[in-house]
């Protein structure tokens, strides 16, 4: 019995490590019982407009490229009233839906024979606002305009470094955020260095939350809130807490939500699965629970 796979394709994902054996890939997706069709993009928001245009007409979506493109294929998705399960080939840079699937990284042919044995899982999608989306995470303040701000040619040269490096950068102008956040069963005023809303054990390929603390599909998502802890060796402090896993700081707020509501008293840039997401002072993100199933 044979299988429609609508396979979106970003050839500008990670380092194109795609090309080397997508050949040998698509021949075991044919053997395997898929009939693929693919749809290549040239632009930011192709994805999207293909998988909200087509998605409907095929028995399976996936794409090769990295969490941003993935992204963008579930919000063309959410257009759908019925979406057809999601298979993910990783081929970006820092991979963090990837990471917390455990499915296979800057591999083809490896992604092709996750996709033949996995089995659809519900997967809780992140409302952002009236009508944008995000996959695994929302945030704001100190680094977050790292993965956007870097160049493409240095992420596709020095992966991870590349990040590092445009972090550190930043380091003289992070300042505090006063903000209010309304979330179930609570509320947090007072100034912050991050805040995230995320669905994810991975954040840049560094930052790992323990798999306990996560469940992909029931419906809430962690918000996570550093305050402002004064100084520059408190601020490390907080950073070592959250680098060796131990999640202990005083600092460090960590808590499950169905939505958070965030107000600001000046526009606040966001990132959206580690793409430029706008300036807001008052935006609200919720979780949608489970509205497409991911392969894995």
């Amino acid at each position: 019995m044979s299988n429609s796979l609508m396979l979106i394709v970003n050839p500008m994902a990670g380092r194109g490590a795609f090309k080397f054996n997508f050949g040998e890939a698509m021949a075991l997706l044919d053997k395997g019982g898929y009939r693929t069709t693919l749809f290549f993009t040239r632009a930011k928001g192709d994805s999207t407009r293909f998988a909200a245009r087509y998605g409907a007409d095929f028995d399976t979506v996936a794409c090769i490229g990295g969490d941003g493109t993935l992204s963008e294929v579930l919000s063309g998705l959410m257009q759908l009233d019925n979406p057809p399960p999601v298979g993910y080939f990783p081929m970006g840079t820092a991979n963090d839906v990837a990471t917390t699937l455990g499915l296979p990284k800057n591999d083809t042919l490896a992604a092709a024979r996750c996709l033949l044995a996995g089995t659809p899982h519900a997967f809780d999608v992140g409302g952002f606002g009236d009508k944008d989306y995000f996959a695994y995470i929302a945030a704001f303040g100190a680094f977050t305009e790292v993965s956007y701000a870097t160049p493409q040619d240095q992420k596709k040269m020095l992966g991870h470094l590349a990040y590092v490096l445009q972090g550190m950068q930043q380091l003289p102008y992070i300042a505090p955020i006063p903000v209010r956040v309304d979330y179930d069963g609570g509320k947090f005023e007072g100034k912050v260095l991050y805040g995230s809303v995320s669905n994810s054990t991975s954040v840049a390929g560094i930052v790992h939350l323990p798999d306990a603390m996560v469940s992909l599909g029931d419906g809430e998502s962690e918000l996570v809130l550093v305050r402002d802890p004064g100084n520059i060796a408190s601020f490390a402090e907080v950073v070592n807490s959250v680098l060796t896993e131990r999640f202990d700081s005083n600092n460090l707020i960590i808590l499950h939500t169905k939505k958070a509501r965030f107000r600001f008293e000046r526009p606040v840039a966001w990132t959206r699965d580690g793409e430029e997401g706008g300036e807001y002072t008052d935006i609200e993100i919720r979780n949608i629970h489970s509205p497409v199933k991911l392969i894995f």
